[in-house]
């Protein structure tokens, strides 16, 4: 695909973006940022897409891993992202842009993290949470639980990605 090609599809290809980002999040900021984000990633891929064939499919996926790499970035957890979800729409109806489809994923994805973070350990789940939802620094958890810095980071990756792996297993 040429330059002027994704020029003239960009701005149907943002405004999924946006979608996808004020659904998540529920604001205008974030989704603004994801869209942006979005659209320089598919930008680095532009040699890649075929022209004439739509890319909403690559779009929507891409803005969600957007989302997740602005959660990320918070120190937050995809469980705390999933509970950012659930306010989004106001009561009687969708919030506003959101399909039905969107809410519905979001409601999906926030009951894939439950499960799957029910899936950890005890000691696992206590430190992922600590550090993952209430965002605590490294420091600050070893002071509390009396365990090495090093053995929080391999137990909370470990939780991490097992709560990835479980989401995907939920998800397919």
């Amino acid at each position: 695909m040429t330059q002027e090609e994704f020029e003239n599809i960009a701005p149907r290809l943002r405004e999924l973006m946006l979608s996808v980002g004020h659904s998540f999040f529920g604001n205008d900021d974030d989704a603004e940022d994801v869209a942006q984000e979005g659209l320089v990633a598919l930008l680095r891929f532009i040699d890649r897409m075929e022209p004439g064939i739509r890319h909403d499919a690559l779009a929507i996926r891409v803005a969600k891993h957007c989302c997740m790499d602005k959660v990320r970035k918070r120190k937050a957890s995809p469980f705390v992202a999933a509970r950012m979800t659930e306010g989004i729409s106001p009561p009687g109806g969708r919030a506003v842009g959101a399909s039905p489809h969107e809410v519905l994923e979001a409601k999906e994805l926030h009951e894939a993290v439950n499960k799957a973070v029910q899936h950890l350990k005890p000691s696992e789940r206590r430190l992922f949470e600590m550090r993952q939802i209430e965002g605590l620094e490294l420091d600050e958890i070893a002071r509390l639980t009396n365990i090495a810095k090093p053995s929080i980071k391999s137990i909370v990756s470990a939780a991490r990605k097992k709560v990835f792996e479980e989401i995907k297993r939920l998800r397919t």
